[in-house]
């Protein structure tokens, strides 16, 4: 057997089949002729009183004059103090496990467990949380804040001027207001009003999406690249995001077209009905017909959230992308949707508390009172009031436009990563040495 300090076998006899006698001495040696006679002994350690079986303690030479070992040194006892014993894995008694674990990234004494997931950027490359895909969206725009900050003045600054003027020059029309205001007006003059009311309306709508959707195109590839750890300026953002401005257009706007089809499709028999002259029987098909459409709507447009990134990502088509977005949040709709609600409250908050006290003091300071910034009045707000509101209004979309745009590319991402083992891919494009060679399972599920 092997007699080395520290490592006899619990529970074993002292020496291959002897035994010691009733009054623990050991039995005296037999002179021998076979060949193992020829050969030097190693020294008898073992302690004339030896303790019942499965309690040995380990063989150890006593220096003059220090205490004998505690009966909990034995092996059957708690495991000595020190780094090099844990406690057990099993409870009391018996050897546990080093200190930190056997077997543990870096060797013994590291934590067990499976390797710390590869960050070359602002996310670990494996299945995110959902704290770990909000702080992303931050942690993007508190890193490369001169990228996502720049992009995002930038589009503000430039939709929030034309609005302005907009609303100053061409909507706050003395005429068009006293038209519609006034109950003597025609059906023609009121009309005409109404008419030119949509169309100035519908031109700050159209500046304003074309804003959200740069800001969008510009923040994607931002975001993209700070998953890799790789700076970004806002040239080679426009350079990388351009070819797929005009396919993004169409996209940002065929989804709420979809939506408000489904919409009419679930209240226009209604009305229709309604209008024929069974009053009750219409709006009840109309209201229970629009509520049916919402949830219809909601889903479907859950369902293709994630088209944007994948258009933008994957250099795809409008109907390539919606088709892969649909098949992304396959199986997580409601994992999905929570994210993207949860980021949408979270930004709106966010305006919130930046643009209210701005229109308040605005309209302290405009001297028009309360009355502008509730909107009401005869005539409209002054240029005070919309400077002022609209120095909010930038600062809010400036904060906001990265949160939802962080928010969907990440949420892509780890979409990704769960169904493709994407983390692979973006680890090899991000340099990382040997990342993957020892998994044998795609992470995620």
């Amino acid at each position: 057997m092997n007699d080395t300090p520290g490592w006899a076998s619990p529970g074993s006899a002292p020496s291959d089949g002897e035994q010691p006698d009733a009054t623990g001495a050991q039995p005296a040696e037999q002179p021998s002729d076979q060949s193992r006679g020829d050969q030097p002994q190693p020294p008898v350690q073992w302690s004339k009183e030896q303790p019942p079986a499965g309690q040995w303690s380990a063989p150890h030479s006593q220096v003059p004059g220090q205490a004998p070992p505690s009966p909990g040194a034995a092996w059957g006892g708690a495991p000595p103090a020190g780094p090099g014993y844990g406690a057990p894995a099993g409870g009391p008694g018996g050897y546990g496990a080093p200190a930190g674990g056997w077997g543990g990234p870096g060797g013994r004494g590291g934590p067990w467990g499976p390797p710390a997931a590869a960050k070359p950027g602002v996310i670990p490359l494996r299945p995110l949380g959902v704290g770990e895909i909000l702080d992303g969206a931050v942690s993007t725009m508190r890193t490369h804040w001169r990228a996502v900050l720049g992009i995002s003045l930038g589009v503000s600054v430039l939709t929030e001027i034309v609005t302005i003027l907009f609303q100053k020059l061409v909507l706050d029309d003395q005429a068009t207001s006293g038209t519609l205001g006034d109950p003597r007006s025609s059906a023609s003059e009121v009309g005409r009003a109404m008419g030119e009311v949509l169309l100035s309306s519908g031109a700050v709508f159209l500046v304003t999406l074309i804003g959200t959707i740069i800001a969008t195109a510009l923040l994607t590839t931002v975001t993209s690249r700070a998953v890799l750890g790789r700076p970004v300026t806002i040239t080679e953002a426009w350079r990388d995001a351009r070819p797929q401005l005009p396919k993004l257009a169409g996209l940002t706007l065929l989804l709420p077209l979809m939506a408000l089809a489904i919409l009419a499709v679930g209240t226009v028999p209604g009305i229709l009905i309604a209008v024929a002259g069974a009053t009750a029987v219409g709006v009840t098909l109309a209201v229970l017909g629009g509520l049916g459409a919402m949830v219809v709507a909601i889903w479907i447009m859950m369902c293709f959230s994630l088209a944007s990134p994948a258009l933008m990502l994957e250099k795809q088509s409008i109907r390539t992308s919606m088709s892969r977005s649909a098949k992304l949040v396959r199986g997580s709709w409601w994992r999905v949707s929570s994210i993207q609600v949860l980021a949408q409250i979270i930004a709106s908050m966010v305006g919130s508390l930046v643009v209210i006290p701005f229109a308040i003091l605005a309209a302290i300071l405009s001297g028009d009172g309360i009355g502008s910034f509730m909107g009401g009045g005869g005539a409209g707000p002054g240029w005070t009031f919309l400077v002022i509101a609209g120095v909010g209004a930038v600062i809010g979309r400036t904060l906001t436009f990265p949160i939802s745009a962080g928010v969907t590319v990440l949420l892509y991402i780890d979409q990704r990563i769960r169904r493709e083992a994407l983390d692979l891919d973006l680890a090899r494009a991000a340099g990382v040495q040997g990342y993957g060679a020892d998994t044998s399972a795609t992470p995620g599920s």
